[in-house]
């Protein structure tokens, strides 16, 4: 079980953030910029310090502010893909790859994944001797996701990964990131203000409204509540 429980303030905006989630599958945080959605991953990640809270998943405790527990983001076994891939231009993309699976923790058994099982999951085969510059937006990402998996990660965190993307692009992506659900046994938390998004992907869903959770469940549950204004409209 994911357990999170944390409360900051950025800004103006005073975020007071309380679910549950499984450890399995796909949990999509939804809801318009500025609910919060990205700060619970910066809060996850260990890229921000709540000022109270309590962040675990499963037995592993990542924040407890009573305690004094902070993990600095580095011990965190979390891996993270943005928006724009952040791939480095410098390397080729077996270089890209390669480079996650020298972040895996030397305590990895194994490893669980290898460059040849997320190359096939991917569909990255035929991008191994490209450079980044010559990818297109849906490769960089596909990329980005590999890359990210071969890093060993215990949490995989996806901000709004298909963002920048056109519609064919999107739907691409969401096909292998299904496949991907299937093959690694991984928890995902995944951020999108897309309701098709969260539909084709969920398993479970995070409703967020101005930095409060407002709902927590099945997707087919939730997308049918008609009290929120956002999935009212």
């Amino acid at each position: 079980m994911i357990e999170f429980d944390a409360a900051l303030r950025r800004g103006t905006v005073a975020l007071d953030l309380s679910f549950r989630a499984p450890a399995e599958g796909v949990t999509v945080l939804f809801g318009a910029s500025g609910a919060g959605k990205s700060t619970v991953l910066e809060l996850l990640a260990g890229a921000l310090r709540p000022e109270r809270g309590r962040i675990a998943v499963g037995d592993w405790l990542l924040t407890d502010t009573e305690r004094g527990v902070q993990v600095p983001l580095e011990q965190r076994r979390i891996g993270w893909v943005f928006q724009d891939g952040r791939l480095f231009p410098h390397l080729r993309v077996r270089d890209n790859l390669e480079y996650g699976l020298r972040r895996a923790p030397s305590e990895a058994a194994g490893p669980a994944l290898d460059v040849a099982a997320v190359v096939d999951v991917l569909g990255l085969g035929g991008l191994l001797a490209r450079w980044p510059h010559e990818l297109s937006g849906g490769e960089r990402q596909r990329v980005a996701i590999g890359r990210a998996l071969l890093a060993q990660p215990r949490l995989l965190l996806l901000d709004e990964p298909l963002a920048a993307l056109d519609a064919p692009r999107r739907l691409e992506i969401l096909g292998f990131l299904e496949r991907a659900r299937r093959e690694f046994p991984l928890p995902m938390i995944y951020v999108t203000h897309s309701l098709a998004e969260v539909l084709r992907i969920a398993d479970h869903m995070v409703l967020l409204e101005r930095g409060q959770v407002v709902g927590a469940g099945a997707p087919a549950t939730l997308a049918g509540r008609l009290d929120t204004p956002l999935l009212a409209g």
